[in-house]
């Protein structure tokens, strides 16, 4: 079994675009596009003619910036997330729509929430009688 490379995808959202970034090899790598998966792709692409690297030995771990999070996970309610995460709600929204950007502190708290809420569903069973 191949061994993968984990490299970071930074994302953002802009103008309905997902753009996404990557560094490697003191290279800085940026697309974009609607899709993740084919952003992910021409990502891997250029990664491949920029720097050697075979396309199916890449796995990226995704970063999001807030306003990326909310746009790619639209079904989050984020007066939910922030009752979960100890944040104002209207605070949080401003983030999510880039009026303001979140501190260190407060993107960790968001991503601390959002994984907490993900371990929960990840337990949650369907019942059908």
């Amino acid at each position: 079994m191949m061994k993968k490379m984990k490299l970071e995808l930074i994302l953002e959202n802009q103008e309905s675009m997902l753009i996404g970034r990557v560094s490697y090899n003191d290279n800085l790598i940026i697309d974009s596009d609607r899709s993740l998966q084919k952003l992910e792709k021409k990502l891997k692409i250029l990664l491949s003619e920029f720097d050697g690297l075979e396309p199916d030995k890449i796995e990226f771990e995704h970063f999001y910036d807030v306003y990326a999070l909310f746009q790619q996970f639209d079904f989050l309610k984020i007066s939910k997330v922030a009752a979960h995460a100890g944040i104002n709600a209207g605070l949080l929204r401003q983030y999510a729509s880039q009026v303001k950007y979140p501190s260190a502190n407060q993107a960790k708290k968001i991503e601390n929430t959002i994984h907490e809420l993900a371990e929960q569903m990840l337990h949650a069973s369907l019942y059908v009688a």
